[in-house]
């Protein structure tokens, strides 16, 4: 019961979307928990935007695949990326695919195990993803998925070479057909348990930080922190979660 609550998406036939709004397609309505349902656009570039790794669902040779992957989101498109020999990134730009962003918030503790459940954000988004093949368009992605994953270092350091740029797949993906179900506050019990007043309830909250910089061994003499890195750690920046 407590996880199920975060299984929250039907995947029948894709329908016809808006793209000003989140409206509803028959594999993106939320079946279960409808009341946790959000379709505000600005909710899905919340979830989206506070996160940096998602889960890439794919078909590779007939079977599942779920694999863990970072990301960055550029108004309408969300950018993936990895080895061009990778065949899950192949299968992933000739298919329907399916991304997934989850930010866990706490542990809701009730009073009976049933009612047991976790305060989220969840977004997941479907459709079928582009291979970029121009190189600038391929840079730009590149661009956006650093810049959401760290800040500041796309001016820092060395853009990507031909080479490098030959090895790497980038995948964007239109955020036209997506949900998100949001789950917060204290845990919702019976009565008759509340009345017995035999456990206790509350909620545990989970919170994450950035911790200290730490250089790398080879890093010449000299070098100071840079500003982009110092700014994050100390809480100037973007957080790590809303």
């Amino acid at each position: 019961m407590l996880l199920a609550l975060l299984g929250c998406h039907w995947l029948p036939d894709a329908g016809s979307v808006n793209r000003a709004t989140l409206s509803p397609t028959p594999r993106s309505t939320i079946r279960r928990g409808k009341k946790r349902a959000v379709n505000e656009r600005e909710a899905l570039d919340a979830v989206l935007d506070a996160g940096l790794i998602c889960h890439l669902s794919v078909v590779v040779d007939g079977a599942p695949l779920v694999l863990p992957t970072g990301y960055g989101r550029d108004g309408n498109t969300l950018y993936l990326h990895g080895s061009s020999g990778a065949r899950s990134l192949s299968a992933a730009g000739t298919s329907e695919i399916c991304v997934a962003v989850t930010h866990l918030d706490g542990v809701v503790y009730a009073r009976s195990v049933f009612h047991h459940s976790v305060n989220y954000r969840c977004a997941v988004v479907h459709g079928q993803a582009r291979v970029l093949t121009d190189d600038a368009d391929k840079l730009h992605g590149l661009r956006v998925l650093t810049e959401h994953l760290a800040p500041g270092s796309w001016a820092h350091t060395r853009e990507p070479n031909r080479k490098e740029l030959a090895q790497t797949t980038v995948l964007a993906l239109d955020l036209t057909e997506a949900s998100v179900k949001i789950r917060t506050g204290p845990p919702v019990d019976d009565e008759d348990d509340v009345d017995a007043g035999a456990a206790w309830a509350g909620v545990l909250p989970i919170t994450q930080t950035w911790g200290m910089p730490v250089p790398s061994p080879d890093l010449a003499d000299g070098w100071d922190v840079p500003g982009h890195v110092t700014e994050r750690h100390l809480g100037r920046s973007d957080e790590l979660s809303a």
